[in-house]
């Protein structure tokens, strides 16, 4: 079989391509030509030009055919249009901002996406509510229209190795220069999807294997466990044999944890993987735990340059001067609050035995 992909270099394309070479397939990937990915086989063929440029990529691909085509980079809108009649079978990855409200939590009252998310929530409409989630709906309505049997992922935010925009160096690097505290909003206890590259790659090879289950359905591809924003920089400081004290603030205050939080609120984002386990039988081939940790020690071995595309990207400015003065203002604030006695101390209901809460009624149990 030979196969396209589009792409092909980033942190899951070069797994895809190990996937499809795997299962047999004559590969050939288009893209730039600007970062060769060390870990795509040898026998694969490249064909360098700009899937951004339609016209570039329609000379590229003139008088070729292919069986299956993964579009992964590139202007999918026109990907789209240039390979109908040139492949058998069309695959594309996406985003979910796609969603209303992913991007602005304040489209919904209460503010904050439905938890979880499915593939049928309602998706952007209007553009003045966010621009570039009408864009990716539009988009994914162009790749259903020029090919009905394709299949659409929407990823969110992917993490692993080679990720050009690593949300974990935020962690790594407090810890690689000596911080022993991390400001969190609200506890940490924020709860965003997130994919390891690894486990997206796998999800998206599962509708290669599967084509009558997947042909003209869109699917969420993501890991199976949500960790929570405090457990995700628990896991990077034990991967790394470090430990940072998080400092709880509201969120008003929290400024250093935006690059983190990634949105203007600390509400959840999280989607659900009910269509993608029982029509293609996925499931993580990493643990979200597992994943998080290699990515952590990955990012220490290949550091992003200080003041280089990837932080500034991510907009921390890793200004711990200003980190401190903050961390110092709110513990005052905190030291200077009365204590504040209860006639009647408020309890966690008698529902709750946990530490704390409801004693037995009989000091032993009776079987």
């Amino acid at each position: 079989m030979r196969s396209l992909v589009i792409g092909g270099t980033g942190p899951t394309g070069h797994l895809v391509v190990r996937g499809l070479v795997a299962r047999g397939h004559r590969v050939t990937i288009l893209h730039t030509g600007r970062h060769e990915n060390p870990e795509l086989p040898a026998e694969i063929e490249h064909l360098h030009t700009d899937p951004y440029d339609p016209a570039a990529t329609d000379r590229a691909l003139e008088g070729r055919r292919f069986d299956l085509c993964v579009a992964m980079y590139g202007r999918l809108r026109a990907l789209a249009e240039l390979t109908r009649g040139r492949v058998g079978r069309f695959l594309s990855v996406g985003g979910v901002p796609a969603y209303r409200g992913f991007m602005n939590p304040e489209l919904h009252r209460p503010a904050g996406l439905p938890v979880p998310t499915a593939e049928d929530a309602p998706l952007v409409r209007d553009p003045s509510e966010d621009e570039k989630g009408y864009r990716i709906v539009r988009t994914e309505e162009a790749v259903l229209a020029q090919h009905p049997g394709a299949t659409h992922f929407r990823y969110p935010y992917v993490y692993g190795p080679y990720q050009l925009v690593p949300r974990e160096w935020c962690i790594v690097r407090r810890i690689l220069d000596g911080r022993d505290r991390i400001v969190l909003p609200e506890g940490g206890l924020t709860l965003h999807h997130y994919g390891y590259a690894e486990n997206l790659a796998h999800g998206l090879l599962l509708a290669v294997d599967q084509p009558e289950a997947a042909a003209g359905e869109i699917f969420h591809c993501a890991d199976l466990e949500v960790l929570s924003l405090r457990q995700v920089v628990e896991i990077v400081a034990a991967a790394l044999d470090a430990s940072l004290k998080i400092v709880s603030m509201p969120w008003e205050l929290a400024l250093p944890a935006r690059p983190l939080v990634a949105q203007p609120l600390p509400t959840h984002r999280v989607l659900d993987l009910t269509k993608i386990r029982t029509r293609l039988g996925y499931r993580d081939r990493v643990p979200a735990r597992e994943a998080l940790a290699h990515t952590a020690r990955w990012l220490c071995a290949h550091r992003p340059e200080p003041g280089g595309m990837e932080e500034t990207v991510l907009q921390d400015p890793f200004d711990y001067a200003a980190e401190d003065r903050l961390i110092e203002a709110w513990e005052g604030a905190l030291a200077g609050l009365p204590r504040i006695s209860f006639a009647r101390e408020p309890g966690y209901t008698l529902a709750y035995s946990g530490p704390g809460g409801r004693a037995r009624s009989k000091p032993e149990f009776e079987g």
